[in-house]
């Protein structure tokens, strides 16, 4: 392993774990470059903040002074000028997955929280109820955490939570990310087809997510959510002990659901009994789920109770998760970071528990490879008419899908014309602004949804309410 000082430089730095990579590195003690593209909030602001320089552009100058290690991103090809030029040294290079495993994880106890959806939100979860119980540990999450305002920490103590993704690791290391994370533990909260970029149909994630499971030691645990039919088909597979959690079923499961007094609040029952009571600031079934399993691995884990409880009251939730970022004139705008629509369905559905009887304005921005392309064409029109009103952006950059593969914006405005919706398609990030600004009133929710930048529509839109 690398002695402190050494010089790691990052290819892609700017992808939200190896941003939250190259802190956790710099915190150990080594110096620090990278290189991306593609540089926006909150990564890039991160990144200025921990003093970590970021190289404009691949070129091949960005390996000079020579690295003593080069942190390959899987947004690098072959084809980037400066992966061409680091083949052609002997630098050691290796994979943000594979690093993680070496340098953080190590022979420590691996969390690994893994699933289609609500990966994020259940890894940050996870993080601040071991801190509450003062296990000090390490993480690495796709978002920062409010309640520690990093989305990463090098371990103090012998625990380490990560999120754990099942996108391949880099162009000379074809397999899941999660596959380097060592999982002692490991979450599974949902499984179904998404990644089209690199998954060819379901049967392809599943035998992902199955190398996943089968390095689960014996003497660990699988939480597994019961009411996923495929996630339970691949518990399966397991050595270890597995425990299931659902709404409604499962070894784990909730009683009394409701909202009140601004918080989401439940039992959980355990063969059948009550064991606790939960109240989480947090919304919406899926974040229930999110916070079932967080508290079930917890409690399997003979962590303290009220400590437990404790963290999950204290949580504050994660940025661009569903986070309130402005309520100029009283309308509350909201950023999240839903591209899937089952995520677009869920969140859509938690803003209605949360802000019950207020119209929403949905916003979406087309933009992760697998909205990009038209697998999930239909799927959005159930998810999206749930709101009263839809703006959808033109699709993010579609150059490299052939055109009949490509989402069609055009198709699903109309599609939720006919179901009777709202509905208008806005050319560029000015028009929908301008359009919400004149449209929205007092006591109104506009939800924006997109997985990158959106051509900075957040601030645009709060300065222009204001």
């Amino acid at each position: 392993m690398l002695k402190p000082g050494a010089h790691i430089h990052l290819m892609g730095i700017c992808g939200t774990a190896m941003a939250s990579l190259a802190g956790m590195l710099k915190s150990m003690g080594y110096r620090i470059t990278g290189s991306d593209q593609n540089v926006y909030p909150p990564m890039s602001t991160q990144l200025a903040e921990l003093g970590i320089p970021i190289m404009e552009g691949y070129r091949q100058e960005n390996l000079k002074p020579r690295p003593d290690l080069v942190i390959v991103g899987n947004v690098i090809s072959r084809t980037h000028e400066e992966a061409q030029a680091l083949l052609a040294t002997d630098i050691p290079y290796t994979s943000l997955p594979a690093a993680l495993g070496e340098f953080a994880i190590a022979g420590r106890e691996s969390i690994v929280i893994a699933g289609t959806h609500g990966k994020t939100t259940t890894t940050s979860l996870m993080a601040w109820v071991a801190e509450a119980c003062g296990k000090k540990p390490g993480f690495l999450i796709g978002g920062i955490p409010i309640n520690f305002s990093r989305s990463f920490r090098a371990p103090e103590g012998n625990w380490f939570v990560v999120e754990g993704d099942e996108y391949d690791t880099a162009f000379f290391d074809k397999v899941p990310k999660f596959v380097h994370y060592k999982p002692k533990y490991a979450v599974l909260t949902s499984v179904e087809f998404d990644h089209a970029d690199i998954y060819q149909d379901l049967a392809a994630v599943k035998r992902a997510f199955a190398m996943l499971i089968e390095r689960i030691p014996a003497d660990g645990l699988l939480l597994v959510n019961a009411e996923d039919p495929v996630a339970m088909e691949l518990a399966r597979l397991c050595r270890s002990r597995v425990v299931s959690y659902g709404l409604n079923s499962g070894d784990y499961h909730v009683a009394n659901r409701e909202v009140v007094v601004g918080r989401n609040q439940f039992a959980v029952i355990h063969q059948g009994r009550s064991v606790a009571d939960l109240a989480l600031k947090i919304f919406g079934p899926h974040n229930t789920m999110n916070a079932l399993a967080v508290f079930a691995l917890a409690r399997e884990l003979g962590w303290p109770l009220s400590q437990v409880l404790n963290g999950c009251a204290e949580f504050k939730g994660v940025k661009r998760r569903q986070e309130v970022i402005g309520e100029p004139r009283g309308i509350v705008v909201v950023e999240d970071f839903a591209h899937h629509p089952t995520a677009v369905d869920l969140t859509i559905k938690t803003m209605k528990e949360r802000y019950p009887g207020k119209k929403i304005f949905a916003v979406f921005e087309p933009r992760s490879a697998t909205s990009r392309r038209k697998v999930f064409q239909k799927d959005y029109v159930q998810a999206l008419g749930q709101a009263a009103v839809t703006w959808l952006a033109k699709p993010y950059d579609q150059s490299k899908i052939s055109e009949g593969e490509r989402f069609s914006a055009e198709e699903l405005i109309e599609d939720l014309k006919r179901s009777g919706r709202e509905a208008h398609l806005g050319t560029n990030v000015q028009e929908i602004v301008a359009a919400l600004t004149r449209e929205a009133r007092t006591g109104d929710v506009i939800l924006i949804m997109s997985n990158g930048g959106f051509d900075g529509i957040y601030s645009k839109l709060l300065a222009a309410l204001k």
